[in-house]
């Protein structure tokens, strides 16, 4: 067997070693500094005001004139990520999870409003064909964009960490893609929507008193309302001005071939993400009024109709313009079958 160096031996070297490391410092250093020394002298221009120009973003640091590329550092995409991951992520899960945690609490205290009195087997019609395939279509559609935006900003925090890298990219391309392609065809939905209703959205001294009553919540009696109620008008509102600002951002980033510049687009992608969060904060509350919240509410949208109760309770006003149209549900129920019955026989042949 070798005998281990001494001790006084192997200290001696550690220190030959720490010195000769030390020696070749500056030689490196004097290497590096030839180095760019001599980049800066085959590079006409680059000098180190050149460099203060560039880490500062000023633009003229490239030849070329294409929007946003005259700058080899865009200083911008720095502060749009800050913003975003400050402010808009943060906002957002905060207005998602407030919405959702007061409507579960408002559940516990209150429970769902149920019909006062019996149904009594007839109904009137509360929207059309036409009126529930703009909804479905616009709604199916919100759905799904929201689920590829909330992919997007917020899944690389719980889901890249369990995903291969392979499947979240794939995923996250495909939620881009998505996102993408339908957003233009949500913003005929909402076009429909607003073209559509606006005529029954008009405020009115009948709805200042609903909202006094705070919607049936205060006081004794259901207030009255006409075909729309106060607050189904501000959510239609809400789409009118928060969902024209999805839309508008949203297909600025979606056609980046107009000539909008990079901070443009940076601009409307803080504008998208926080006016879309907003939204869905709001949509949270209609999807629950609108099903589990309300007894009865889902029935019209599917069918089309509504039970006199229902309609004399939450919509009284209306209801007395109608109530000669009523019918029995089984007559409507028996045309619904009918109706179906072509298409059945189609498929099936």
């Amino acid at each position: 067997m070798r005998k281990p160096l001494p001790d006084q031996l192997s200290a001696w070297l550690v220190w030959l070693l720490l010195v000769g490391c030390l020696i070749s410092l500056p030689v490196a250093a004097q290497q590096g500094a030839d180095a760019r020394r001599e980049a800066m002298q085959t590079m006409p221009g680059v000098t180190s005001e050149y460099w203060r120009d560039v880490v500062s973003g000023n633009k003229g640091s490239t030849q070329s004139r294409s929007p946003g590329a005259d700058s080899l550092i865009m200083i911008e995409g720095e502060r749009w990520r800050e913003l975003r991951n400050t402010w808009v992520s943060p906002g957002g899960a905060i207005a998602l999870g407030g919405s959702l945690a007061a409507i579960t609490f408002f559940y516990l205290l209150v429970g769902r409003i149920k019909l006062v009195n019996p149904r009594t087997g007839r109904v009137v019609e509360r929207w059309s064909r036409w009126d529930r395939t703009i909804h479905w279509y616009t709604a199916s559609l919100f759905i799904i964009l929201a689920l590829t935006g909330l992919s997007i900003l917020y899944a690389k925090w719980f889901l890249m960490p369990l995903l291969p890298a392979s499947v979240w990219g794939g995923l996250m391309l495909a939620a881009k893609n998505i996102h993408n392609y339908l957003g233009p065809l949500f913003a005929l939905g909402v076009l429909a929507m607003i073209v559509k209703w606006i005529r029954h959205n008009l405020f009115n001294l009948t709805d200042l008193k609903w909202f006094l009553k705070g919607g049936g919540l205060v006081g004794k009696g259901h207030p009255s309302a006409g075909f729309l109620n106060g607050g189904e008008k501000i959510w239609f509102w809400m789409i009118v001005f928060v969902g024209l600002t999805v839309v508008g951002s949203g297909l600025v980033v979606d056609f980046p071939n107009f000539g909008q510049s990079r901070e443009t687009m940076q601009i409307s992608l803080l504008i998208h993400a926080g006016a879309s969060l907003l939204l869905m904060a709001a949509a949270f509350g209609h999807i629950y009024i609108g099903t589990l919240g309300t007894e009865g509410a889902l029935e019209g949208m599917k069918t089309g109709y509504v039970d006199e109760a229902w309609a004399k309770q939450h919509h009284d006003l209306w209801y007395e313009q109608v109530k000669d149209q009523a019918v029995p549900a089984e007559q409507v129920l028996s045309q619904s079958e009918q109706s179906a019955a072509p298409t059945r026989q189609a498929g099936s042949s």
